[in-house]
């Protein structure tokens, strides 16, 4: 199990690192021009979080993965990160319209690879709380 939370830290880590160019990416200067100033800065704002949040996520899984699998603190740590990934694997499926991959190369085998990234991270996690 240690090996595997050594695997989704760099996935996390990586996860973290490929926000950065999102707003070039997705064109947010044009995008995002047409809101209002509180909605474009909490849209960047919040982006940053996200990606921080994983990030730290992704340290964490990497320098105490023994401590989360063998303390009790550990084992809530890895079933709140076993929700949040099971949650993110809902929106995936569940929020996300089918109009933004159906039909389109790209975008359907990301969605293919995150679901089986997301599920991963889930499944992972929760076995270290419930093992």
């Amino acid at each position: 199990m240690e090996l595997h939370l050594k695997i989704i830290g760099i996935l996390l880590i990586l996860l973290a690192l490929l926000h950065i160019p999102f707003p070039k990416y997705f064109k947010w200067s044009l995008e995002l021009k047409t809101l209002s100033l509180i909605n474009r800065q909490m849209m960047i704002t919040h982006t940053f979080f996200i990606a921080l949040t994983i990030f730290l996520m992704g340290l964490l899984c990497l320098t105490c993965s023994k401590a989360l699998i063998t303390t009790i603190l550990g084992q809530k740590i890895a079933l709140g990160f076993g929700i949040f990934w099971s949650v993110r694997l809902f929106f995936q499926f569940f929020v996300y319209s089918t109009k933004l991959w159906k039909g389109k190369l790209f975008e359907t085998i990301m969605h293919i690879l995150f679901s089986i990234l997301w599920t991963y991270f889930a499944i992972i996690f929760l076995l270290i709380f419930f093992k």
